[in-house]
């Protein structure tokens, strides 16, 4: 049995596990909005305020790190994917309180934002060849394809009545939890065959040196950027459009669909083209898409565009497009490999970076929350579109083959 486990490729498995933890993700986070809406009945205001105990581990994740630094990364994967079924499963079996129900999220989210940068650490640690984007994005481009099926269940589930928010037990939760727990089966098994463990400097580092200074700028821009695309995007959908968990669930399909061949190809073309050119698509990509999400908000609010028909078709196109967006999140993490002045700074930098992000992600949502019930829900993009322009100024002054 030992020399049968010996035989697993570690790179292959740990793809298997990039393919299960994304499935199980989506079959939370694709309906969390719904959730929250159906359940507890919330407002605009009320779901930005959420996003404080949801984010805020993301800030922490740099101190979890380092407190949990006498681990190797995949050990501290396996506490972080428990914390995750924890909280999510007990969201499952019961319907708490609206306080209690924020403590289960915020421990989930614990779990969830301490697995991002060990990931990508796990995975460029596994990687034997030079082929860094391709790699990469074959790696993105699985977990998307899972994030399709997670699609594709909730809306299957959800058309057909075998997940719903009305009944006691959220099965559609319990569903997640339960792919969790097989994928940390198989990370105790990938802690078995990799002999050596991957590990690394862990302590809490603030590093701040001037090679990464654009780094530092790309990710706290990702920050406003992501809590528009994550929270904002989809409560346009939910609270002008009424659309509910099954509609989502479709645009998650089409999504992830193109993502399958798109993100696997932004490897690739990171590879070949480099780095400052798909900096400055990414920035075209975010002005875009928010200038025109503002533009169609605009004139819901206004009643100067149909709640049906092509101006809905439009957001869905947007919506899609918003979601692929994310996976741009790969270019920054290449470069930052790139520029990387010694291979122990990409761990404790990827984690300042995502409590960076996340900082800026808190304030962001609290503040769309007020300009959405303020104002509108147009002015949260065409916001996002101006401040995107510091993601061109970045790409000008990236310098780097």
């Amino acid at each position: 049995m030992r020399n049968l486990v010996k035989k697993i490729n570690p790179y292959q498995l740990f793809l298997v596990i990039i393919a299960l933890t994304a499935l199980g993700s989506g079959l939370t986070f694709e309906v969390l909005s719904n959730y929250f809406k159906e359940v507890y009945h919330i407002s605009a205001y009320q779901r930005g305020l959420i996003e404080f105990p949801r984010e805020l581990p993301g800030v922490l994740t740099i101190i979890f790190i380092a407190f949990l630094s006498r681990f190797s990364d995949i050990r501290i994967s396996i506490i972080a994917q428990l914390l995750s079924l924890v909280g999510i499963l007990t969201l499952g079996l019961i319907t708490p309180p609206f306080a209690i129900m924020l403590a289960f999220i915020f421990i989930n989210s614990i779990g969830f934002h301490l697995n991002i940068p060990l990931q990508d650490s796990i995975g460029m640690s596994l990687i034997k060849d030079e082929k860094i984007g391709r790699r990469m994005g074959q790696y993105k481009g699985i977990a998307t394809a899972s994030s399709m099926v997670a699609s594709v269940i909730i809306f299957l589930g959800f058309r057909y009545g075998l997940f719903s928010f009305e009944t006691s037990t959220k099965w559609i939760f319990v569903a997640s939890a339960s792919v969790i727990a097989v994928s940390i089966l198989l990370i105790v098994l990938l802690d078995f065959i990799v002999h050596k463990p991957i590990k690394s400097d862990k302590r809490i580092k603030f590093i701040f040196r001037k090679e990464y200074k654009y780094y530092y700028i790309l990710v706290v821009m990702y920050g406003v950027q992501k809590q528009i695309m994550l929270v904002y995007g989809p409560w346009v959908l939910i609270d002008l459009l009424s659309k509910r968990a099954d509609t989502l669930a479709i645009l998650g399909i089409i999504g992830s669909l193109i993502g399958m061949f798109f993100i696997p190809s932004l490897g690739k073309w990171i590879d070949h083209f480099g780095i400052k050119k798909l900096l400055f698509a990414d920035a075209y990509s975010f002005i875009g898409v928010y200038l025109a999400y503002g533009l169609l908000c605009a004139g819901f609010v206004s009643g100067s565009l149909a709640l049906s028909g092509i101006p809905v078709l439009l957001t869905f196109t947007l919506y899609i497009i918003d979601k692929m967006s994310n996976q741009m999140g790969l270019i920054r993490t290449v470069y930052l490999r790139k520029i990387a002045v010694i291979p122990t700074d990409i761990t404790p930098t990827l984690s300042l970076g995502l409590s960076m992000d996340h900082i800026v992600s808190i304030i962001c949502a609290y503040l769309g929350g007020i300009i959405w019930s303020l104002w509108g829900p147009q002015y949260i993009f065409f916001f996002a579109a101006l401040l995107s322009l510091v993601n061109l100024y970045v790409a000008h002054k990236v310098d780097i083959e």
